[in-house]
């Protein structure tokens, strides 16, 4: 093939998406001409292939999903999961081919290696080094350091210098400045009606990259209900609900592009803001700093200046790669002058008495208050929706479950959590109840609100209406209930059962099985436990 022509389909490819889809997915079923296949190799498009791909996964597993729901064939839907397993894989070797393609790049690029004494003091001597640069940035006006520093703050602070003459166009401006529920629809509203072409705009980019993933749970949400509606009829009366499915997947294939589109934009957004502090006058600027910052280190920690100083001068005696810069030496040499204590020894030097090994099994609920009623509380999530189910089992032998919507697993155990305490609550109108979770966000999140009796502390996480509904519920009664962390799958009785009961819930939720059939696996569950039987030990 002439390179013109080659050029041209490269250059067709990058500007129209539906036409690399098609040719993606050509590659994917091992239909392709040979002509595309090697133009989708091109370097430039590394990224857009991503872009594509996770459009199409989301479609493939929409299109298994309406196949099971619609009961087709067994031989069609065996066929609709082997294109999906096919495109799952593609898009992982795809983003993987991406992160290679971006590193390539970024290695063409000339770097030089830091001083080897810094390296190691900065590595050997991490407080002392930082602190260090630290000043030196402060007298120079310039931003304060981090563990990267100067780079990431100067690169900010740089780019901020650079692009702050220039007038934002309206448009961009009120994304910038609109709140985050608001900045959320505008991406649904570019998924689901129009492509809105300021997202991409340098002073929002960030901002899209950071809330995509909120918008792709709400894509998910529309999935969830579409489902619901669907299961909640019979087989016979499904086909136009069926319809109402495909259009949120269609929906949400558009918020995975264009989450994935977000993620290059503003990767590539922050490599243009590294490279201008890696070249040219920064570049300088950025070796001052870290010289002038040694030298401080130097004058406040002589002695050990001296231990990286000797060091140092005798690896370079025998070091193979001395002419390089030694530009991988510094973590070995950095081990040998940090000041750690053995593995055995506690911060003042004495040895800690042994630990066996499942100790830490149930170290939060020695101090358990006899009065209080204890419950342990999971979730389980899917891939597809965001109908999510939970679970829970209390030492009284009651247990409960059910099925809600969640933007992910840690929200799912917020809601598992609120669901236990809130049906012990009113079982027991005295008594202190205590919610044992394996989900340390989860814990977090319920944790802080009843302490704060702040509402709004867990809404980062909890997404959907439901779960903020089910944690203004629990407010109501904060001073009664605690939530504490509990490590999971370690064959405690509770959060196994817990588990069960929650993938049970989602398998009902989803009608993958039917609700005999759920009345039976739930009556074992709550046998194995030992229902009925009396109280049940929470600690061993």
């Amino acid at each position: 093939m002439k390179t013109t022509e080659h050029t041209e389909l490269i250059r067709r490819f990058a500007d129209d998406f539906t036409t690399l889809q098609e040719a993606v997915l050509s590659q994917v079923n091992g239909v392709c001409a040979p002509e595309t296949a090697a133009a989708l190799e091109h370097a430039s498009l590394a990224g857009p292939v991503t872009v594509v791909l996770a459009h199409a996964d989301v479609l493939a597993r929409g299109a298994v999903r309406r196949a099971e729901l619609s009961v087709q064939p067994p031989e069609r839907l065996r066929q609709l999961r082997a294109h999906a397993r096919r495109v799952r894989r593609a898009r992982s070797q795809a983003e993987t081919r991406y992160k290679e393609e971006r590193a390539r790049r970024l290695g063409r690029r000339s770097r030089p290696v830091d001083p080897l004494e810094w390296r190691v003091a900065r590595t050997a001597f991490t407080s002392a080094s930082h602190e260090a640069l630290r000043q030196e940035l402060r007298d120079r006006g310039l931003p304060d350091g981090t563990p990267q520093a100067p780079e990431s703050d100067l690169a900010q602070w740089a780019w901020d210098r650079r692009t702050a003459g220039g007038e934002l166009p309206a448009p961009v401006r009120a994304l910038r400045d609109c709140d985050e529920d608001a900045f959320v629809e505008a991406l649904l509203r570019d998924a689901r009606e129009e492509e809105n072409p300021y997202l991409p705009h340098d002073a929002v980019v960030e901002r899209w990259s950071r809330h995509a993933r909120a918008a792709q749970a709400w894509g998910r949400y529309a999935i969830g209900r579409a489902e619901q509606d669907l299961l909640a009829c019979p087989l016979s009366a499904r086909r136009t609900r069926l319809d109402a499915l495909d259009d949120a997947y269609q929906d949400t294939a558009v918020l995975a592009a264009r989450s994935r589109e977000a993620l290059l934009r503003v990767t590539d957004l922050h490599d243009r803001m590294q490279a201008d502090v890696t070249t040219g006058p920064f570049a300088e600027l950025v070796r001052e700093c870290r010289a002038a910052a040694l030298a401080r280190f130097a004058d406040a920690e002589p002695a050990a200046w001296r231990g990286v100083r000797e060091l140092v001068a005798r690896h370079r005696a025998d070091c193979p790669e001395q002419t390089d810069g030694c530009p991988h030496c510094h973590h070995a040499l950095a081990a040998v002058l940090a000041d750690t204590p053995p593995a055995d020894t506690d911060e003042y030097g004495e040895h800690s008495a042994a630990v066996p090994a499942d100790a830490d099994r149930y170290a939060l609920l020695t101090d358990l208050p006899d009065t209080a009623v204890v419950a342990v509380a999971d979730a389980a999530v899917g891939d597809e929706s965001a109908l999510s189910g939970y679970g829970w089992a209390a030492e009284d032998g009651t247990t409960g479950h059910g099925d809600s919507f969640a933007s992910s697993s840690g929200e799912a155990e917020v809601i598992g959590v609120c669901a236990a305490a809130l049906s012990l609550l009113e079982r027991h109108e005295h008594a202190p109840v205590i919610v044992l979770c394996d989900s340390t966000e989860a814990v977090g999140v319920v944790d802080a609100a009843l302490r704060t009796g702040d509402r709004a502390a867990g809404h980062r996480t909890l997404l959907f209406p439901e779960s903020r509904q089910l944690m203004d519920s629990l407010m109501r009664h904060r001073h009664r209930v605690q939530v504490r962390w509990l490590k999971g799958h370690i064959g405690h009785d509770l959060n196994e059962t817990a588990d069960a009961l929650a993938r049970l819930a989602l398998r009902r939720a989803t009608g993958r099985i039917p609700l005999s059939a759920a009345r039976k696996e739930e009556t074992r569950i709550v046998r194995s436990l030992g229902s009925g039987a009396g109280r049940l030990p929470v600690a061993a």
